[in-house]
């Protein structure tokens, strides 16, 4: 049986700097494209037959420079891996956001507010998840499923493999130009590695 390889895209000028980056369409920085090339060698040692990529460029990018689109796996790109919808809090840090709102805020127990964008709550980004979770599992079968994708997406979806609610992906920090593994114990789903890179 194949694991889940969730893979947080490389760095960009708004993940360096802590802004919520959720449909902005940000390219890697020098950096960024370094990580997601150190991956590759990672990757390479790993039985992955399919690969699900967000359709944003730093994710796109970072699959590709981590050797996901050579053409031995099956690739796809997957809308429901795009990044949370922050909606009023695109852009924004989360000091910043605070700051606006007059306390301490979390997206994982406040939310999203509507904005340029309509927000989008945990529930909804569990079901898109849920949906990509659904298409993964069948093919462990013939072996592990990359996904490619960013940091508070691949950590609610981490959450649901674990059978927590969203809210619980507050306990899983991805890095980026980072990897998780899901696999079992057991037959129990389980967290099998985080947070892995390549010096």
């Amino acid at each position: 049986m194949g694991e889940i390889v969730v893979v947080r895209h490389g760095a960009t000028e708004w993940s360096t700097s802590g802004q919520h980056t959720g449909t902005t369409d940000l390219p890697l920085l020098p950096n960024g494209e370094d990580d997601a090339r150190r991956l590759r060698s990672a990757l390479d040692g790993r039985p992955i037959t399919h690969a699900f990529v967000s359709p944003l460029i730093r994710a796109r990018r970072t699959a590709e420079l981590a050797g996901l689109f050579d053409g031995s796996i099956e690739t796809a790109i997957e809308p429901d891996l795009v990044e949370v919808d922050y909606g009023r809090w695109e852009g924004l840090t989360t000091p910043e956001i605070g700051d606006r709102l007059g306390h301490p805020w979390s997206l994982w127990a406040d939310g999203t507010e509507p904005g340029d964008s309509p927000g989008e709550s945990l529930d909804q980004v569990a079901e898109r998840v849920d949906r990509v979770l659904a298409r993964a599992r069948p093919l462990l079968e013939d072996g592990d499923v990359a996904l490619v994708a960013h940091g508070h997406v691949l950590r609610v979806l981490t959450a649901r493999w674990l059978g927590f609610g969203p809210e619980r992906g507050a306990l899983f920090p991805l890095a980026t130009g980072r990897y998780g593994v899901l696999g079992y114990e057991h037959d129990w789903p389980a967290l099998t590695g985080w947070n892995t890179g390549c010096p």
